[in-house]
């Protein structure tokens, strides 16, 4: 789970690697799978996106999380993504969760969760907007890591400048 996050997705390279053993062939993910943390008191939901193809690995999903794989063409994975990550959604796991110290959804309240598909072309119009904020969430932490970097820096450099 540490691999993994709403906002930066699955980050490969720290996946741990493993040989896997039984007599069933495990159900390897693939692009458009998406990922839906079971256990937890956040139960957000991230895509399995190009990067599983240029990381060259066969991959399964650690028993954290759900699996959603869609069959039909009217619902993107991306905009289900969103849709799960958002309040609503969020609202819906948190008040179906279980457990007192450590939280957590069954699979049942994940098929049972209220889903809105509105037309694609409406779906692809959501998912760019989210994507443009995501952009310009990124260049403005950018900025303000920039700006504490140089306020950083001139303090360091008035305090070699009133020790000398």
């Amino acid at each position: 789970m540490k691999d993994v996050s709403p906002s930066e997705g699955i980050r490969w390279a720290g996946c741990l690697e493993t040989e896997l053993t039984g007599k069933r062939a495990p159900d390897f993910l693939g692009e458009g799978d998406i990922l839906i943390a079971a256990r937890g008191n956040h139960n957000y939901a991230v895509q399995v996106d190009s990067r599983l193809a240029a990381a060259g690995k066969q991959v399964v999903a650690a028993p954290h999380f759900f699996v959603v794989r869609l069959k039909g063409k009217e619902l993107r994975a991306d905009f289900l993504t969103w849709l799960l990550n958002q309040t609503p959604s969020q609202r819906y796991f948190e008040q179906n969760a279980e457990g007192s110290l450590s939280k957590s959804i069954r699979r049942s309240v994940l098929e049972e969760a209220p889903i809105v598909i509105p037309p694609l072309a409406k779906q692809r119009a959501v998912v760019a907007m989210a994507h443009t904020l995501r952009q310009e969430q990124r260049l403005a932490q950018q900025l303000i890591d920039s700006g504490e970097r140089m306020m950083n820096a001139i303090a360091i450099d008035l305090h070699k400048g009133h020790s000398q």
